[in-house]
């Protein structure tokens, strides 16, 4: 059995995405998983949130090749070779590793874009691999690491850097933050997300045979993840209120095809993995320090009122990748 693969998605940008998957992979890590960070963005940024300038230029600069997610990958789109293997950057933690992301990722946008539709045809083999060629990387980098789980972040797009990245996932789990932008950005990912599942399924029934392996395309949505909403008194405070009433509904009809006029509130709601406040001046601290903020030290500089907030992001985050894990359990069992 493999890993599963998570993937952390939402069209809407700005939502602390990237912040989340850093944080979860360090938090699951903490708790004794073995995890691969997959960075599916062509903006790098999970990459640059684990590694300064001068790691991550070693690795876009390395004599034997790139040694990020575009560099496993970029033989085959040129056509002289197969997929590589995918080379695994060091985090700090054993049990934590990166799959490194690429700006020159992007240059296989329009070759995916045109592959999915070749791949209608069965006659077409390349199309079929070009189409798997990130759960094929996942799926190795998962094998060299030994990794329990494997998380990806992709960009906030439609695009078909994403669609190929929700292919090879198991499983999606949605950030968002209560404002405007972001319920539509639900409006948007939830028949993008149907659209994708469905089509990958109508090409899997047509794919020829003798191609090996193929990803399954489950995208089961586990649930949504909301962000950055400010607290007073412990309650969001009124310009946030609003936009928290709505995520649930707007969730079920958009995301998961389902119409409840007696949607619950955010709360109460099953499907909300977690509520996570701001954690202010945290975060650039723990920017600087690069580690999570959940494991700031007063050698960092969090002293008094930081120190305490970093203990209630360690509580917050862990029972973010606990509430994660036991939804993957239940998915799969």
């Amino acid at each position: 059995m493999t890993a599963p693969v998570i993937t952390f998605f939402n069209n809407k940008g700005g939502v602390g995405k990237t912040s989340l998957v850093y944080h979860v992979a360090w938090m699951l890590a903490d708790l004794g998983y073995r995890v691969v960070a997959a960075d599916l963005d062509p903006q790098a940024n999970l990459t640059s949130a684990f590694l300064d300038e001068s790691q991550v230029e070693r690795l876009w600069s390395a004599p034997t090749g790139r040694r990020t997610v575009w560099g496993a990958i970029q033989p085959f789109q040129e056509g002289e070779g197969g997929i590589g293997e995918p080379a695994l950057a060091r985090t700090g933690d054993d049990r934590l590793a990166l799959l490194a992301g690429d700006l020159d990722l992007s240059s296989f946008e329009d070759d995916l874009s045109s592959q999915w539709l070749t791949s209608m045809d069965p006659q077409q083999r390349r199309a079929y691999r070009v189409m798997a060629a990130f759960w094929t990387v996942l799926v190795r980098a998962a094998a060299r690491h030994a990794a329990d789980i494997v998380l990806v972040d992709v960009g906030p797009s439609l695009g078909a850097i994403n669609r190929a990245a929700l292919v090879a996932s198991d499983y999606v789990v949605v950030p968002m933050a209560p404002d405007l932008f972001s319920l539509q950005g639900l409006r948007n990912l939830g028949p993008a997300l149907r659209w994708w599942h469905d089509g990958w399924g109508q090409r899997l029934k047509h794919a020829p045979p003798g191609l090996g392996p193929l990803p399954p395309g489950r995208m089961h949505v586990l649930g949504y993840v909301v962000l950055g909403h400010g607290v007073r008194l412990d309650r969001p405070v009124k310009a946030y209120q609003r936009w928290m009433d709505q995520i649930p509904g707007v969730f079920r009809k958009s995301v998961l095809n389902a119409h409840d006029d007696l949607a619950p509130t955010v709360s109460q709601d099953p499907l909300c993995l977690a509520q996570l406040k701001h954690y202010h001046s945290l975060m650039p601290m723990a920017q600087e320090a690069r580690k999570p903020v959940f494991a700031l030290k007063p050698a960092d500089g969090a002293f008094g009122g930081h120190a305490q907030a970093a203990q209630r992001a360690y509580v917050d985050f862990r029972e973010l990748a606990e509430s994660i894990l036991t939804r993957v359990a239940r998915a799969a069992a």
